[in-house]
């Protein structure tokens, strides 16, 4: 594994501990009100977008050495 390879697994891995953090951090907050529940919603979606092309390109990146 090369280290582009090994740098998109750390970041897919951080992003998931980040988005299980900010899962945590909510529970017991009223977090609709203020359309802060829409922003939330459109962060996990960008961000689930975003690991999926990185998951994606990991695999061209292995390919690589």
């Amino acid at each position: 594994m090369n280290a582009m390879s090994e740098a998109v697994d750390r970041t897919v891995e951080e992003l998931d501990a980040a988005m299980r953090e900010l899962r945590r951090s909510l529970h017991g907050i009223p977090y609709r009100t203020g359309g802060f529940k829409n922003t939330h919603d459109n962060l996990a979606r960008d961000v689930a977008h975003l690991t999926v092309h990185l998951d994606s390109a990991r695999g061209a990146l292995r390919e690589q050495k």
